[in-house]
């Protein structure tokens, strides 16, 4: 069978761009006992693949030249020489780019469709929902009345970060950039308010705005001067889960910013970095949380569908300009 797939073809300098990817075409194999024959379905790109590219020691292995990029895949059965998986069962799983993927039993698990649409298992109900719930509630531990302000809110992380922490009684503002992203989050996600970083001529003044009784709880999935200006809006005894810092990742040179320290310590303030896998125990509890509130209409999910196999690298790219609201998948 002669299938596609997307390699690395040339580590990034600064921002990716589409020749640091290749399709290629390989013959696929015959399946041998206890493999299975996968049809990808929805692939998922995530703004963490950008450091992968690069040939660095980080939580996740580099991904290595000339092979293919991987990342949660949500794929169906096609053959299968295994006892726990048959024809049609639709699974999850961290994936190589192929359009067909022969996959071993441990690699995958079995997802239930009707609990969700089964794109969701790599949003709302997968690792941006997990991250979302683990960051919010085991780190920040939010109590009613309190003021998060969430960056990057309309991602896929965001808009559950801030419908979290609504049920949790808290007043919510969240940062994006767009007036479509600002009045999505307001009028679809139950956010208190949110700004427009990329019309705002001073965002510490406007966070200070939407803050009156200032900030208890930053979720930062950006970094860089949003985070700069946030922070300085910061209460004491504030808790900041660093999640992401998107805004950094393509520079080719360390930037140079306020020195933060002395307003974490003399405020008594609590930052902790956190990658979802180390909740990765928990995450039967994380799961049970989210589909309970999303069979209950209390957490609503947005998604950015780009169709075709080959789009893979354009929505890839797409995140890092802000193409997305909700979370960005590639459907085959």
């Amino acid at each position: 069978m002669t299938i596609q797939q997307i390699v690395l073809a040339a580590r990034p300098k600064g921002t990716p761009a589409a020749d640091n990817f290749r399709t290629e075409n390989i013959e696929l194999k015959s399946i041998t006992e206890g493999e299975i024959l996968l049809k990808g379905l929805y692939y998922s790109v995530d703004p963490y693949m950008r450091g992968r590219m690069n040939d660095a020691k980080s939580y996740a292995a580099p991904f290595q030249m000339d092979q293919p990029i991987s990342g949660g895949v949500v794929a169906e059965v096609i053959e299968s020489k295994s006892s726990k998986y048959n024809a049609g069962d639709r699974v999850l799983g961290m994936l190589p780019w192929q359009e067909m993927i022969i996959a071993k039993e441990a690699a995958i698990q079995k997802i239930d469709a009707s609990i969700a649409p089964p794109s969701y298992y790599l949003g709302v109900l997968g690792m941006p929902g997990l991250t979302a719930y683990f960051g919010l509630m085991h780190i920040c531990k939010p109590t009613a009345g309190e003021t998060v302000v969430v960056s990057g809110a309309a991602g896929a992380v965001g808009v559950v970060v801030g419908q979290i922490a609504k049920i949790n009684g808290c007043r919510v503002v969240g940062i994006a950039g767009s007036e479509e992203k600002t009045t999505l989050l307001k009028e679809q996600f139950g956010f208190d308010e949110a700004i427009n970083y990329k019309t705002t001529d001073n965002i510490k003044k406007a966070i200070a705005t939407a803050c009156p009784d200032g900030v208890d709880i930053y979720f930062d999935n950006v970094g860089g001067e949003i985070s700069d200006a946030v922070i300085a809006n910061i209460n004491f005894h504030a808790r900041i889960a660093l999640c992401g810092q998107i805004s950094l990742y393509n520079s080719a040179e360390i930037p140079v910013g306020p020195r933060l320290q002395p307003m974490l310590l003399t405020r008594s303030v609590l930052m902790q970095g956190f990658i979802i896998s180390n909740y990765q125990q928990q995450f039967p509890e994380g799961i049970q949380y989210l589909a309970k509130y999303v069979k209950e209409g209390k957490i609503k999910f947005r998604e950015t569908i780009v169709n075709g196999f080959n789009q893979l690298p354009h929505a890839l790219l797409g995140l890092f300009k802000g193409e997305n609201i909700g979370k960005m998948i590639v459907k085959a």
